[in-house]
């Protein structure tokens, strides 16, 4: 499938029409194994038959008028029930209203085909689910493969081509972890740049929203959407684009991993950006903090779900969700306030370590593991957990904006991710940079 903004210029040229995209993608979505939760076709197909009625009278509400797109089932879709993944809310009332996100691109004449799946209330890097089934990686030809999460439904469809945009949300890396797992682009949005009304919560100063997408201009194009601009973005010259490469997070990380960074990172030298190679001090103390002292996002979690946690309802939770919120029951007050205290001095530091540089680290230090070993064995999907989350806590921490791209495939054919970050606020900047930075990769 091409990308979102390939498939609007067909609208325009008459190539192709919304209600024509809609049919099949609709067709791919109904035999798509646990990729969807609920499919809205109904809504969809109105919204299809509009938009192609602007575009024959030349009058599209916007650049991506038409086109189809998915939810992460957190996001509230009018007459669609916010199940959060959770098997103890299938019989939640429907959303009377659309989230103000859902609604601000229904208003630009995108078509919202359905809600996808994810890790039971967002809660896993890993993306399974024992409640509506575990979607599996597109690229893992040898043996089911893990999608990654929580946003395990929005990367796949991406990924399989059933859609060209999917919306995810992000409290400890879970658009740019299944991104990375499925060979796509995904954008962790500054915590507070879109409203985040009408999506179902997990930790509430860490959760943050944003698209994965097959390119940065689809990705740039849903921002000034979001944000109510009209621009066009082409790709700048990266000479004299500065980048720091984060020296310590290439310890410990897959050889294919590391050897596909260091390969896009000599394109961007040969493009001319300028690229210090060294630790990053932000970087590592936040490493460091979070690994003595704990996650800021389980204490947060525990007390959204402490009244659930104290009711018979808990026994409908996955056990393992339900293990890592009890986890945090007993955890002192202090190690909250030092954990809160350490944030704030961190983000201040981070914009004087970095000095306008971009920085780039893997996404994640493997490829996607296999799915059934991770079923079977509790501890190592704890462990696992905690790995594929280590390169992109810090980030979340700090309310880094970041942007994973494709950065090649393992010996299996299994993706890698390069991730761009920036201060909390600078989303604009670090978007443009990985427009151009993407424009360079070749791989």
């Amino acid at each position: 499938m091409s990308d979102a903004t390939s498939m609007a210029e067909a609208f325009a040229s008459g190539h192709s029409d919304p209600v024509q995209v809609l049919e099949q993608a609709l067709v791919h979505a109904s035999v798509a194994s646990s990729v969807f939760i609920s499919l809205t076709a109904e809504r969809a197909l109105r919204e299809a038959e509009a938009s192609a009625a602007r575009w024959r009278a030349g009058q599209p509400l916007s650049v991506f008028d038409g086109v189809p797109m998915a939810w992460k089932d957190l996001f509230d879709v009018a007459g669609s029930i916010t199940t959060a993944g959770a098997a103890l809310r299938r019989q939640a009332p429907a959303a009377l209203l659309d989230a103000p996100v859902v609604g601000l691109l229904c208003r630009a004449g995108m078509v919202s085909v359905g809600k996808t799946n994810l890790s039971e209330l967002a809660y896993s890097g890993l993306g399974l689910n024992p409640h509506f089934g575990t979607p599996y990686n597109p690229s893992g030809s040898d043996q089911p493969r893990i999608p990654g999460g929580s946003s395990s439904g929005s990367a796949v469809v991406v990924a399989a081509g059933i859609l060209p945009i999917a919306m995810g949300t992000d409290t400890a890396g879970s658009i740019r972890i299944p991104a990375a797992f499925n060979g796509v682009v995904g954008y962790r949005s500054s915590s507070r740049r879109y409203s985040r009304d009408g999506v179902f919560p997990l930790a509430h100063t860490l959760d943050s929203l944003g698209p994965l997408t097959r390119s940065v201009r689809d990705a740039l194009a849903i921002d000034d959407l979001l944000n109510g601009r009209r621009q066009t973005h082409t790709a700048r010259s990266l000479k004299g684009q500065r980048f720091v490469l984060e020296q310590g997070a290439l310890e410990d990380i897959e050889p294919a991993v590391r050897n596909n960074l260091l390969r896009a990172v000599d394109q961007l030298r040969a493009a001319g950006a300028l690229i210090d190679v060294r630790p990053s001090a932000t970087f590592q103390a936040t490493l460091d903090l979070i690994k003595h002292h704990g996650w800021l996002g389980a204490f947060e979690a525990f007390a959204l779900h402490q009244a659930l946690l104290d009711s018979t309802d808990a026994e409908q939770l996955d056990p393992r969700v339900r293990r890592r919120l009890e986890a945090a029951r007993a955890l002192p007050a202090s190690q909250l306030i030092h954990l809160t205290d350490a944030r704030r001095r961190l983000q201040q530091q981070l914009i004087d370590d970095l000095d306008g540089d971009i920085l780039i680290t893997p996404t994640v230090a493997h490829v996607a593991p296999a799915l059934a070993p991770l079923e079977a064995d509790d501890a190592l999907f704890a462990s696992t957990n905690l790995a594929t989350l280590r390169l992109t806590m810090p980030g979340s921490l700090l309310d880094m904006p970041g942007v994973t791209l494709p950065s090649g495939r393992d010996a299996l054919g299994l993706p890698t991710g390069l991730l761009l970050s920036a201060p909390t606020g600078e989303d604009a900047r670090l978007l443009r940079a990985a427009l151009s930075v993407e424009s360079v990769l070749n791989f």
